[in-house]
C-alpha cells in the first residue's frame, strides 16, 4: 500500500481574489511582451514541447552549460534522484522548507545547522549534501563569496555536494556567485519575471546527469513560449525593472526599520497569525514565518510605490505586540 508523506508545503501567494499580495516575493512589473507570449503558447499547445534548441541558446546567453527545469522545485527532486538516497543532508535551521521535504522523500539523513557558513562547514562529511539558499529565504541575507569560503573549502576537501539555491539572486545588487566542481546552482525565472505559474528555471553544473533523469516535456507550451521571448529579451526586462525595485526596497527599509539583500523582508510582530489576520482585514496579504520556525515574524515583499505606501501605512496603524 502506498502511504502519503506527511509534510505540508506553503510558498506564499494569495489564494483569494482582491488582496494586495505581499506574501509572494516576485517582480511586481510584468514583461511588456506577456500577452504575445500567451498567444504564442496557444499556437504551440497542440504539439509536444521540445526545447533543447532553446536550452542551448539560453546557455549561450547565460555563458555556461545549463539544464532547463520546471522551476527550482523540479531541480530539487532531480537532486533527490541523483544524490540524496542514503546520504546526509545538511539544511539550515531557518530556510526554505522544500529541502527538508525532498530529503525526507528520498530517505536522506537530515541534519539541521546554523545560518553561519563557518559553523555549517563543521557538519560537512564525505558525500554529504548541503542545501544553502543564497540569498536566504525568509530573511533575505546574501552571503558573499568570501563569507562562504569556509563552507566552500569543506565541501571541496570532503568531496561533498553544495546545492546553492539562487532563486532570488537577480534581486541582489552586485551579486557574485562562487565557482567550484562540487557546486550545483539552482535558478528560476519565477521570481525575477513575476510569473510563478510558468514553472521555468535552470541548473548550472552536472548537466549530463540532470538531463538523464528529468521528465520529458516538463515545462509545457507556456514555458517554451516564455523561453522564446526571454531569449529575444536578453534579460533587458531585469535591467529595466531592478533599479525601481531597489529604490523601493530602500524606502521600505527606512520606513519599517528592516534590512535585506533581496526583494523581501522579515519583521518581528509578536503573534504572527493575528498580525496576518489583521493585515488581511485591511486587504493586505503578508506571510507568517511559522513554516520557517520563526513564529513571531512575518515576511513581505517589495512591490510598486503605491502598493508599498499602503503597506507602510498599515504597519504603522497596527504597530507591534500582537
Amino acid at each position: 500500500m502506498l502511504e502519503p508523506v506527511k509534510f505540508s508545503t506553503y510558498h506564499g501567494g494569495s489564494r483569494e481574489e482582491g488582496l494586495l499580495d505581499f506574501s509572494a516575493s516576485l517582480n511586481p512589473y510584468p514583461p511588456e511582451w506577456l500577452d504575445e507570449m500567451f498567444e504564442r503558447a496557444k499556437e504551440i499547445s497542440t504539439r509536444y514541447p521540445y526545447y533543447e534548441a532553446l536550452e542551448r541558446e539560453l546557455a549561450g546567453l547565460v555563458g555556461e552549460p545549463l539544464t532547463v527545469t520546471a522551476g527550482i522545485t523540479e531541480a530539487l527532486y532531480l537532486i533527490g534522484i541523483l544524490a540524496l538516497r542514503g546520504r546526509k543532508a545538511i539544511i539550515l535551521h531557518h530556510t526554505y522548507g522544500e529541502y527538508e521535504r525532498v530529503a525526507r522523500i528520498f530517505g536522506a539523513r537530515i541534519v539541521k545547522g546554523p545560518n553561519e557558513p563557518e559553523k555549517l562547514a563543521e557538519l560537512v562529511e564525505r558525500d554529504s549534501v548541503v542545501f544553502f539558499c543564497n540569498p536566504n529565504n525568509p530573511d533575505g541575507r546574501f552571503y558573499r563569496v568570501r563569507e562562504l569560503k569556509p563552507l566552500l573549502d569543506a565541501v571541496e576537501d570532503r568531496k561533498a555536494l553544495l546545492v546553492l539555491d539562487e532563486a532570488f539572486i537577480d534581486f541582489v545588487r552586485g551579486a557574485k556567485s562562487p565557482e567550484g566542481e562540487n557546486i550545483v546552482k539552482l535558478r528560476t525565472f519565477t521570481k525575477s519575471y513575476g510569473l510563478p505559474g510558468i514553472r521555468v528555471g535552470y541548473v548550472l553544473g552536472f548537466s549530463e546527469a540532470f538531463r538523464s533523469v528529468r521528465m520529458p516535456w516538463s515545462i509545457g507550451s507556456t514555458g517554451v513560449a516564455f523561453l522564446e521571448f526571454l531569449l529575444k529579451d536578453g534579460f533587458e526586462h531585469l535591467r529595466r525593472t531592478m533599479p525601481s525595485i531597489w529604490r523601493e526596497k530602500e524606502r521600505l527599509e527606512r520606513a519599517l526599520d528592516v534590512k535585506s539583500d533581496a526583494n523581501f523582508f522579515i519583521k518581528r510582530v509578536g503573534n504572527a497569525g493575528e498580525f496576518v489576520k489583521a493585515m488581511k482585514e485591511r486587504g493586505i496579504l503578508v506571510r507568517s514565518c511559522d513554516s520557517f520556525g520563526l513564529h513571531e515574524y512575518v515576511r513581505f515583499s517589495v512591490r510598486t510605490p503605491g502598493e508599498n505606501s499602503t503597506l507602510i501605512k498599515a504597519f504603522r496603524e497596527l504597530g507591534e505586540g500582537f
